[in-house]
């Protein structure tokens, strides 16, 4: 019985898992994104994501060059070690842990096994592109309420200010564009 086992062994012995998590590892710090099955990313990323929290600590050197083997007695590349000490970790300094996100992209045609793309959160631009504008600190209710009449008020004299400094084209800026089926030309209408 396996009461109480937590650990997702993936129909692999301890040391073809270990090698297995470690290479899934490396590919995911250095191309920041990978696609592999639900099963694996679920289990990468409680592998991955505790290796990245230990780039964080470390005030003195030696507590450093301490976090640098311990990372590296898992993942055994020096690339990826370098790779996440020097690119990934000063990224993911504000971030108080969930460094990875799943994403389920459907079944794999041959085996009919649910593929996922697992990626670092801080290196996806398409989701980081509204976290870039938010600004960091403690927001309240009244705060928040302030900030959007005052940009509504700029927003509205920006317009008008735009509207105001706007003048009617000359001959030169009009287009003429040629009617299109089934409308009238605008010269006929008005001879009429």
């Amino acid at each position: 019985m396996r009461h109480g086992d937590k650990i997702k062994n993936l129909s692999r012995t301890k040391s073809h898992r270990d090698a297995l998590l470690a290479n899934l590892g490396n590919q995911l710090i250095v191309n920041k994104r990978i696609t592999t099955t639900l099963a694996k990313a679920k289990a990468l990323r409680t592998y991955v994501e505790p290796l990245i929290t230990k780039t964080r600590k470390g005030e003195s050197q030696e507590q450093i060059m301490h976090q640098h083997r311990v990372v590296f007695s898992y993942l055994k590349d020096k690339h990826a070690v370098k790779e996440l000490f020097t690119v990934v970790a000063p990224k993911v300094a504000g971030r108080p842990g969930g460094y990875t996100r799943i994403i389920k992209l459907g079944r794999r045609i041959g085996d009919n096994a649910e593929i996922a793309m697992i990626e670092l959160v801080d290196f996806n631009d398409v989701y980081n592109k509204t976290a870039a504008t938010t600004e960091t600190g403690k927001r309240t209710r009244r705060g928040r309420t302030k900030k959007i009449a005052a940009s509504n008020t700029e927003a509205i004299t920006k317009a008008t200010e735009v509207v105001s400094e706007t003048t009617t084209p000359t001959v030169d800026e009009t287009i003429i564009q040629a009617p299109v089926e089934g409308e009238t030309n605008i010269e006929k209408s008005t001879e009429e």
